[in-house]
């Protein structure tokens, strides 16, 4: 069974694998926005649109709602901060590992050239 951490990330990346749904998330990183907004730049079919916003949706990363026949897509305040979290714990144990390795060198005599 998959930890739902790690399914959540899966999701997630995949969401960002895309260079159309990273440039919806770069539009409504500057605010929400419809979908009709979303669609005019991307020069791609509004079927397909809805598709990358699915994604992006199940992924975590932007919520919807629908007002009327307009609905509107906006990013989630929170939608990196599990990942933030854990590349930041990569990065302290990275460093740990770098302190140890310079602390063993310090131990080490240095050889000298005769």
């Amino acid at each position: 069974m998959m930890d739902p951490q790690s399914e959540h990330f899966d999701r997630l990346f995949q969401a960002l694998a895309d260079p159309h749904r990273r440039r919806f998330i770069a539009q409504l990183a500057k605010g929400p926005a419809s979908v009709k907004a979303l669609a005019e730049p991307a020069e791609i079919q509004l079927p397909a649109v809805l598709k990358h916003l699915r994604v992006l949706e199940e992924g975590g990363i932007v919520v919807s709602e629908k007002l009327g026949r307009v609905r509107t897509y906006r990013m989630r305040p929170d939608a990196f901060r599990a990942v933030n979290h854990w590349i930041e714990q990569r990065e302290t144990e990275m460093n740990a590992a770098f302190d140890r390795l310079a602390a063993l060198m310090t131990e080490i005599p240095e050889e000298k050239d005769h």
